[in-house]
């Protein structure tokens, strides 16, 4: 790679050379679509001529956008398929962290999905989150919807699998009403709770195709089922995930906490800003976290908005809701 500087009327532009041409076609993306995507996301103009690109913008987009070029071309040489998320991060962490290294991130390959898709952490603290997963026999993931918490708990337990470090993985969630009535749902047990477990099946899905998943379940190497499917069994030699955590009272926490066998893991993810539970009600997430952290073996990981890596939307419409709750709670405090 080759970088200098040129003019253009009033403009300094960082031009960069790429040596390897089909490695920058791959970068460029069909239809220039990775070049358009880094235009939208960071208020730049970049212009191709050649195996070439001129940026123009103003600091620090643009030196963000030439770091991000520089720091893909590489990973893209090796193979790596660039997807707008990885453009995304990658926008979002040179932007908090100017000497950030996207392959740290992107070539730390957690499993391969069903779509031949790597999957990996895509900020610096769900790379912590999986390090404390493989680290650690109890993992608290706590933070806002979609910021990996159960999707990356998921995809250890299917590597953990995969490698014969364990016989099963169990998903669960507690089965609370958040606005509908289970009374009210059509049919047996098991299709009341259904709606309530579809997220678990849901990712599950994204993974791995239809029919492995279906084959697993029947063989009961992955059983997706109710908090309250736990109580009284000792769980060993598992990977246990209880999802939507911020929901479950003291009670169903510390039963779920002290059902972990021999060979097992637990993580345990959740929103605490969602809660759901009856007025008055202590959800056992947040009473587990504020008493369980200094435990040996433990691990809680706090995400936050900037951790979000669904659409991008996603994070600003969280942090809209977050400035009305401070906005309401300081109103509160006068």
């Amino acid at each position: 790679m080759k970088t200098n500087s040129v003019e253009q009327g009033e403009r300094l532009a960082r031009r960069v050379s790429f040596a390897d041409i089909g490695a920058f076609q791959a970068l460029v993306g069909e239809l220039s679509k990775n070049i358009k995507y880094i235009e939208k996301c960071l208020g730049v103009n970049i212009s191709i001529k050649g195996n070439t690109v001129s940026i123009y913008g103003d600091p620090p987009s643009d030196d963000v956008a030439e770091k991000l070029l520089k720091q893909l071309y590489p990973l893209v040489r090796e193979g790596y398929p660039i997807h707008p998320a990885d453009i995304d991060q990658g926008v979002r962490l040179l932007l908090q962290n100017p000497q950030a290294k996207l392959r740290d991130l992107l070539r730390d390959t957690i499993f391969i999905s069903a779509g031949k898709r790597p999957i990996t952490p895509k900020t610096i603290l769900q790379k912590q989150y999986i390090e404390a997963i493989q680290t650690h026999d109890i993992v608290f993931g706590i933070g806002p919807a979609g910021t990996g918490k159960t999707y990356l708990a998921m995809a250890m337990a299917m590597a953990s699998f995969a490698k014969k470090e364990l016989r099963r993985i169990i998903l669960a969630r507690p089965a609370v009403e958040a606005g509908e009535k289970l009374g009210f749902l059509p049919g047996d047990l098991y299709e009341k709770v259904n709606p309530y477990l579809r997220p678990l099946y849901d990712a599950l899905h994204d993974m791995i195709d239809f029919e492995k998943a279906t084959r697993m379940i029947e063989r009961g190497d992955i059983e997706v089922a109710p908090l309250a499917f736990m109580r009284g069994r000792t769980l060993n030699d598992s990977f246990v995930i209880l999802d939507e955590a911020q929901n479950t009272t003291s009670e169903q926490m510390k039963m779920f906490l002290t059902r972990l066998g021999y060979s097992s893991k637990a993580v345990i993810t959740g929103d605490i800003t969602q809660i759901d539970l009856p007025e008055g009600t202590t959800s056992g997430l947040v009473e587990a976290r504020e008493i369980l952290s200094d435990i040996e073996g433990i691990s809680v990981v706090m995400f936050t908005d900037q951790d979000v890596v669904r659409h991008p939307l996603v994070q600003e419409i969280i942090k809209a809701y977050e400035k009305r709750t401070a906005s309401r709670e300081s109103r509160f405090r006068r």
